[in-house]
């Protein structure tokens, strides 16, 4: 859901409209401002390299770089290098990080100079690479004019990664009060650019206000763009944002790797000083790159894929490196032996035959990390099974596969929807819905049964391959399931629609019995005791009273009658379930206007349960109603036979068919109802021939 404050930015969708693009004075405006501060940026690096040069080349005292303390020297010497090199050297590596900043901000300014995000993810980017390596620092300190441009070069810097950074990916303030908080926090840092001696400089406050300064900025810099990445932005912003945070992540990685060497080292000297600083270059060039790779062309590369293997093989050399370094240290303490070569060749061994189940293992971990255990199906199907089992309700089957799908997965979202004639309803959930979920069929013996939803994990669009195996390997078995429960309500329904038409068929038959037959019995009863008297006083009117009682006794008769017809047609008993339908076509051809009703039965039927005899004579009863009243037929043909344990009755006619929008009504859904009480189906279609074709099963032995 997203915030109230940001409303108004939102399309008909979910995702806030990107920014359009400049154009116009304020495109031509913003590239000046643009080119001008990287101008500035590239005017003080350059007038910084000599001064920075000389910096380099002398020596002080207790120092900890980049310049050399004396003892530093002495052992640069002793390897035969002159401080020259080592100033030329620092001195490369700061200019190769400024060049490629400025190489890619510049990729950056000439592909989206018309994208406020791109400008200030450029100008970010060129401002990093000129002050990162304080290479402007000895220009400051040899002369104090350029203190000023220096300054406010720091200061646009500030400016541009702390806006990036609140508004990427998608260029607004999100939410609407963190314009306030950026303001806030940029006009208490400019004193520290512009008058660092001042109490107002941050660096001069204390400590116990500085730690929450600094804790309030950095903080929410990531809660904003986690609560962008998670309620904001679409799938390609959040692309965006894994390629930024991956490069960021990296960057300070690798500096800690780095930094973190050096308490291990016996002498470190000026050669562990620049293999430290190559490293930290090389590890902080990943954030221009990355920045550049997420704006420009962040849909090339699978940065999913990338994490993955970055911490896989991260996490081996450091696995690697630590058990080297455990190894040669155990042996050599055991043994009060350093740098033996036997011991060195024993952890390369020991890494050596460890090294391939190290990275498997480490690749399972990181892979249910990140996608769950869609590298473990088995395991998946069995926690299912292990639950299902020990699920005794059926309505918490459905909601148990769901919760198994949901974490599994690590989805967001998972749902499973039950086709209920012709309609589709979710009858179990876990996780928060989304508006277009993925779905996947679930069928049982090639019949739809319903329909999986699922959501892909935040920041994706679709399901891997590997996803979608083991999601089609679960809808398979979900499907089983889902059929159980299915028939596990049709059934209870059909228990409730049965004790509902008994007691509707009680009501009627008590109602009949005591409106109509007990009505008339009763008035049978009166009759008799005046006939009773009149007999001798009067025979004559005696003599008619007794043809109104036979009347009302012929009527009493015919209901009784019908009451027993209405309870099992006693054509059944009679003449049998193919006499029954025969007699049956006799009458329905004859109020059919040029119809006529065949019928085709066998020899000799099998003994039938009176259920099913009762059945089949009542929806061929229904079924030829329908041809009489609708179809405008000349012939109907009621076929009866008995394939295996199912008796099958198929009712055909040539008339005007059943449209394709028809709707199923009273008559229909009664001859469904009843061949699904006993366990059959009832199908009623029309063929590309024309006419209409009803086709009944029913088994021989009904439980």
């Amino acid at each position: 859901m997203k915030p109230r404050s940001v409303q108004p930015l939102f399309t008909e969708g979910s995702n806030i409209v990107p920014p359009a693009p400049l154009h116009g004075l304020p495109l031509i405006t913003a590239r000046v401002a643009w080119v001008s501060v990287v101008g500035l940026a590239l005017a003080v690096f350059a007038f910084a390299l000599p001064a920075e040069f000389e910096y380099l080349q002398t020596t002080c005292d207790g120092c900890d770089g980049p310049r050399l303390t004396i003892e530093g020297l002495q052992n640069l010497e002793n390897l035969g290098l002159s401080i020259g090199f080592y100033a030329k050297y620092v001195l490369a590596l700061e200019v190769g990080f400024a060049v490629m900043s400025f190489a890619v901000a510049a990729l950056i300014f000439w592909r989206r100079s018309d994208d406020r995000m791109a400008l200030l993810g450029g100008l970010a980017v060129v401002v990093w690479g000129i002050t990162f390596p304080n290479t402007t620092l000895a220009l400051a300190e040899s002369s104090s004019a350029t203190e000023l441009p220096i300054a406010l070069l720091g200061f646009l810097g500030l400016i541009a990664f702390t806006l990036f950074f609140y508004t990427f990916p998608d260029g607004w303030f999100v939410p609407l009060w963190t314009r306030w908080l950026t303001l806030a926090l940029i006009a208490l840092a400019a004193p520290s650019y512009f008058f660092p001696d001042s109490p107002a400089s941050v660096g001069e406050w204390p400590a116990v206000l500085q730690l929450p300064f600094y804790l309030i900025w950095m903080g929410s810099l990531v809660a904003v763009q986690v609560y962008h990445y998670r309620s904001v932005s679409d799938p390609a912003q959040r692309q965006q944002t894994k390629w930024v945070v991956f490069g960021f992540a990296a960057a300070v990685v690798g500096f800690l790797a780095a930094i973190s060497v050096y308490p291990f080292l016996s002498q470190p000297g000026p050669l562990a000083y620049l293999a430290g600083n190559t490293v930290i270059y090389l590890s902080m060039l990943m954030i221009p790159l990355s920045i550049s790779v997420a704006i420009l062309r962040y849909r090339l590369f699978d940065i999913d894929l990338i994490i993955n293997r970055t911490l896989v093989y991260g996490a081996l050399t450091a696995c690697v490196v630590g058990l080297y370094i455990l190894v040669v240290g155990y042996l050599g303490t055991v043994f009060r032996v350093e740098g033996n070569l036997l011991f060195s060749l024993i952890a390369t061994g020991v890494v050596a035959v460890l090294f391939a189940p190290l990275r498997e293992r480490l690749q399972r971990t990181v892979n249910r990390l990140m996608y769950g255990e869609r590298d473990d199906p088995y395991a998946v199907v069995s926690r299912l099974g292990e639950r299902l089992e020990a699920t005794l309700a059926p309505e918490a089957v459905l909601p148990t596969i769901v919760e198994t799908v949901k974490e599994a997965l690590r989805l967001p979202y998972a749902a499973i929807a039950l086709e209920r004639e012709g309609d589709s309803e979710v009858v179990a959930t876990a996780g928060e819905p989304v508006e277009k979920p993925i779905r996947l069929p679930l069928a049982y013996q090639n019949e739809l049964i319903g329909e999986l939803l699922l959501a892909p994990r935040v920041g994706e669009e679709a399901f891997s391959d590997a996803d979608r195996r083991l999601l089609e390997y679960l809808a398979r078995q979900a499907g089983v399931a889902a059929h159980a429960v299915r028939l596990t309500v049709d059934l209870q329904l059909s228990r409730e629609r049965l004790v509902t038409a008994r007691e509707e068929e009680r009501r009627r038959l008590r109602r009949d019995l005591h409106d109509g037959l007990g009505a008339q019995l009763a008035g049978l009863n009166v009759q008799a005791g005046v006939l009773r008297r009149l007999i001798p006083q009067d025979p004559e009117a005696a003599d008619e009273l007794v043809m109104e009682l036979r009347d009302e006794l012929r009527a009493a008769i015919g209901d009784i009658r019908r009451l027993v017809y209405d309870l099992r047609p006693p054509a059944l008993d009679d003449l049998g379930l193919a006499g029954a339908l025969d007699r049956l076509a006799e009458r329905y051809g004859a109020e059919g206007e040029g119809l006529r009703v065949l019928v085709k039965t066998p020899e000799e039927l099998p003994p039938l349960p009176a259920a099913v005899e009762v059945a089949v004579y009542r929806i061929a009863q229904e079924a030829l109603t329908n041809v009489v009243r609708h179809a405008r037929a000349g012939e109907c043909m009621v076929r009866l036979d008995t394939p295996e344990r199912w008796l099958r009755m198929e009712i055909t006619d040539d008339g005007a068919g059943i449209a394709e929008e028809h709707e199923a009504g009273v008559g229909l859904l009664s001859m469904r109802e009843r061949a699904a009480e006993l366990g059959g189906n009832c199908v009623v279609e029309s063929p590309l021939a024309g006419g209409t074709r009803l086709l009944v099963r029913l088994p021989l032995v009904v439980e």
